[in-house]
């Protein structure tokens, strides 16, 4: 066992042995001290949900066993506040050197540059790594190094990237321990009593841990893929890798599937396999969403908040907490929907398609703010994951530049057909309609009264009718879209007459709050504190996002013809000394309230980054904030020095695949907003 001199490998999204990075840089390093530190509370609202910390706690002890097979313990800590943990564990170990893998959600961003900030200047060597994307967000720009909007875009640049993802790396043949003696693991407790009874169901369909991963990806090469562009769209079988859960804890790589994919690939090309070369890029897709989820997330970091584009600031959203609550229970009178909800709460899972089914119903049918689905999604999905619930939702939203048009309804019915013809889906969800005949098992309203009295189903009784009448919402639907572009015609003229300073004025809606059991915590907004630049930065550390509020004040002679050309605006010149003076009444009438805070007992730590934090040794950046929501704050991302798992994929392409209604019709509104300008709901 070696002393002091050790190196600390901090796991996070990263729970293998098996390509990753920040444990190889470890090993070679010498001794090494493997921690996990369990802080749920930094994440604020989207505090972990009953099924994703029983995945969690699996692939937890699943990880310990394999590096102390190696040499090591996993030493787990509970906390509050990573970094102080971090400044805890170096302390009592002697440790020179912390090793992490990135991660790319706004979070994160901030606490990985609050750690490589304190830590570094502790004397502390910190390094980190790409575990967790094929390429990193910043490598991958249009001609003119600017960030894509559209995601294919995206991803026909990465597919023709001129040097591939690198390969994955084997696991250590051996760890030497660092000296953990006065460093003891914390308990750690991931559900309750009441919750271990629902969990132990879990156990029977999935298998956590990293050795299971590979096993999962392995078994899905070999099988289900050669047919997946053929039955990829089927909710009545196994036609899916069930890779996402196991991508969003970082237990097999996205590089590992990859290069296995694309090995199969080149093997049924030389056999001419047309269909099997064909299932293959399309499931590369489905990562390829994934990677641009996170490539969203970095370049947007507010993505999982507001919209990306400004189109939906008056959209009159329904608040009815009673279409909410028959939406989760599963109680909406539409089998398909009803069938997708109630497995969700029952297995923490649902098929890609039925995920697009019950978020478009959501959306276009019950009109409710897509927000309040995202964070059910995040409470109950055992692959819950920020960046590509949040792109799922905007793409249903039509609040993507190349997302899904608006006007467009998924009728539950003929979804139905589609992804379960024969009915097996809804019979094993719905057992009240179990002994519905499948010509009436996707539309029972429909059903004669002979059929429905020989199924034992009493429509309005043992199953309801349907909450809202498809062509009812129709007619809803392009109703609230008129009264949108009506008030943002009244908005523009205004703007354009010098009598309202701009989209970002958040006086003309308030926010939508949440529901009491999905209620966020909300803090008062911070003070502004100015930064100095700080120094240089080394090219394999990540990139961390400077938040300035230098363009927080939208000035008044501002037209229309700004508005239309914010996507370009969108990237500004990092300011090296930036001083915001403005008060409180400002703040509130430009629509800025960021809200951006998180738990009140955690959160000090992003919100002192925010206030304190000088540039990252990875970012050329100076930073000045405040803790505001929707506009207040503007994401500069320096320039380089020298799934999604098979979620949300449209009918047949994809995002991407066609133009949007919006932007047919209205072109105006289908702009990339300028973050000065974001509106607080949407």
């Amino acid at each position: 066992m070696s002393g002091g001199g050790c190196s600390i490998v901090w796991f996070r999204r990263d729970l293998r042995v098996e390509d990753n990075p920040a444990l190889a840089a470890g090993v070679r390093a010498g001794a090494v001290i493997a921690v996990f530190i369990w802080a749920p509370e930094e994440e604020g609202q989207y505090y972990p949900g009953r099924v994703s910390r029983w995945w969690l706690k699996q692939s937890l002890a699943h990880l310990d066993s394999s590096l102390r097979s190696l040499g090591t313990p996993l030493i787990t800590k509970r906390s509050t506040n990573s970094v102080s943990s971090l400044l805890e564990v170096i302390k009592s170990t002697g440790a020179t050197q912390l090793f992490f893998n990135h991660l790319y959600d706004p979070l994160s961003l901030v606490r990985d540059h609050r750690a490589k900030e304190v830590l570094t200047a502790q004397g502390i060597t910190v390094r980190s790594f790409n575990s967790d994307l094929l390429y990193e967000p910043w490598d991958v720009n249009d001609a003119h190094g600017q960030p894509f909007t559209t995601f294919s875009a995206f991803w026909e640049r990465c597919l023709s990237m001129p040097y591939d993802p690198q390969a994955p790396l084997l696991p250590p043949k051996r760890i030497i321990p660092g000296d953990a003696s006065r460093c003891p693991c914390d308990t750690l407790v991931f559900e309750d009593e009441l919750e271990k009874a629902s969990n132990a169901l879990l156990s029977r369909a999935w298998s956590p841990g990293w050795s299971n991963a590979d096993k999962a990806l392995t078994a899905f090469v070999n099988g289900p893929l050669i047919e997946y562009s053929k039955n990829r769209r089927k909710a009545d079988s196994a036609t899916t890798s069930f890779l996402s859960p196991h991508l969003h804890f970082g237990e097999v790589s996205v590089k590992k599937v990859f290069h296995l994919v694309r090995i199969k690939q080149v093997f049924w090309a030389n056999e001419g396999n047309k269909a099997g070369e064909e299932s293959v890029n399309l499931f590369l897709k489905s990562i390829g969403l994934r990677e641009y989820s996170r490539y969203i997330s970095f370049n947007h970091p507010y993505s999982h908040e507001r919209p990306l584009l400004g189109h939906l600031k008056f959209f009159p959203w329904v608040v009815n907490e009673g279409y909410f609550k028959a939406w989760r229970q599963g109680r909406t009178g539409y089998p398909l929907v009803d069938a997708g909800m109630r497995e969700l709460w029952a297995t923490g899972w649902l098929h890609d398609r039925i995920r697009v089914v019950v978020s478009s119903f959501f959306v276009k049918v019950l009109q409710l703010p897509w927000r309040w689905g995202m964070k059910y999604f995040w409470d109950t999905l055992l692959d819950a994951d920020l960046e590509s619930d949040a792109l799922g939702w905007q793409y249903i939203s039509g609040t993507l530049p190349d997302g899904r048009e608006f006007d467009r309804i998924d009728n539950p019915q003929f979804e139905g057909y589609k992804c379960d013809p024969n009915g097996e889906y809804v019979r094993r969800w719905l057992p009240e309609l179990a002994r519905l005949p499948t010509e009436w098992i996707h539309h029972p309203w429909n059903a004669p009264d002979y059929v429905l009295q020989a199924a034992g189903i009493e429509l309005g009784s043992n199953y309801p009718l349907p909450i809202v009448g498809i062509d009812a919402a129709k007619v809803r639907l392009q109703e609230a879209l008129i009264q949108t572009w009506q008030q943002e015609a009244a908005s523009r003229a205004a703007i354009e007459n010098g009598t309202e300073e701009g989209l970002g004025d958040s006086s003309e809606s308030a926010p939508i709050a949440f529901p009491q059991d999905t209620l966020m915590e909300e803090r008062p907004a911070e003070p502004v504190r100015n930064n100095p630049p700080h120094g240089t930065r080394r090219y394999e550390d990540q990139m961390v996002p400077s938040m300035t509020s230098s363009h927080v004040r939208v000035e008044e002679e501002e037209t229309s013809s700004d508005l239309r050309n914010s996507a370009a605006d969108n990237r500004a010149e990092v300011p090296t000394n930036v001083t915001t003076q403005q008060n409180a009444r400002e703040t509130v009438n430009q629509g800025e309230l960021l809200n951006g805070n998180r738990n009140t007992r955690v959160q000090n730590n992003a919100t002192m980054w925010l206030r304190n934090a000088a540039e990252d040794s990875t970012a050329e950046s100076s930073i000045s904030t405040r803790r505001e929501r929707d506009g207040g704050v503007v994401p500069v991302w320096s320039p380089p020095a020298s799934n999604f798992s098979e979620q949300y994929a449209d009918d047949e392409n994809g995002i991407g695949a066609s133009s949007s209604y919006l932007q047919r019709q209205h072109p105006q509104s289908h702009q990339l907003m300028n973050w000065t300008r974001l509106p607080q709901t949407g």
